[in-house]
């Protein structure tokens, strides 16, 4: 991801102010330019992210102005770390970076609103089934997903991790490849498939077991498998 997205960038902008301007609008048009290639991610979360960021900024101006700047102040020896102290920015210069801030904001949403549009797209014409019959714990298993600019169906792990944020908890969906397979007019049945998972590691005697299908031909790891991953969080916790 360029610098210039980034919040760090922004609060650095009082440097130079018009080539700050110059790589937000390059960042934006290189993200723009993935999503017309059917390229999501990682793009459409970190521009919520920085979104989030820049209005927190804006909300909480006076705390960020006197803690935005740190320079090294000493250091330690014995505890063998560098200490650094916290200077304010001045307020013309924070006026500068709040102006640019409330210059970004609405070209980031745009660039938002494009990416959630193509996520919806690809959500809408994502099915999934339940392979089998589903055990009481759900957040472990597999999922199948398309690969269909390969030709392929990927076997993947799942594991659902909580982490805690600053005032809630939050899920994500952990997955690793177990391998593919090439797909073909005569394909083993997906039933046959997890089957064929639960002799190969008996560890898990029923999974549960998740099946994607899509006629859309976008790439696997920018697109398909982040809008399915998504999905099945939407569908256990929902």
């Amino acid at each position: 991801m360029l610098p210039a997205l980034s919040l760090s960038t922004f609060i650095r902008a009082i440097n130079d102010m018009e080539r700050t301007r110059f790589e937000v609008l390059n960042g934006l048009k290189m993200i723009r330019s993935n999503f017309h290639h059917n390229k999501i991610y990682p793009d459409l979360s970190t521009l919520v992210e920085l979104f989030e960021g820049l209005q927190s900024i804006m909300q909480n101006a006076e705390s960020v102005r006197t803690k935005a700047h740190k320079s090294v102040k000493d250091i330690d020896i014995e505890e063998r770390k560098v200490v650094y102290e916290e200077t304010p920015i001045a307020d013309h210069d924070f006026e500068q970076i709040r102006e640019l801030i409330t210059w970004a904001l609405p070209l980031i949403q745009d660039a938002i609103e494009e990416g959630k549009t193509m996520f919806e797209f690809v959500d809408e014409n994502l099915s999934m089934e339940v392979v089998g019959i589903l055990p009481s714990y759900l957040e472990e298993g597999y999922i199948f997903v398309p690969d269909n600019t390969s030709s392929v169906l990927y076997l993947l792990k799942f594991e659902v991790s909580i982490f805690t944020g600053a005032n809630e908890q939050y899920r994500s969906l952990k997955t690793s490849v177990i391998k593919t397979l090439r797909r073909t007019p005569i394909m083993q049945p997906i039933q046959s498939i997890k089957l064929d998972l639960v002799r190969e590691f008996p560890e898990m005697p029923n999974p549960a077991t998740y099946a994607f299908e899509t006629d859309l031909e976008f790439p696997f790891y920018e697109t398909i498998l982040p809008v399915a991953k998504r999905r099945l969080l939407r569908h256990l916790y929902s």
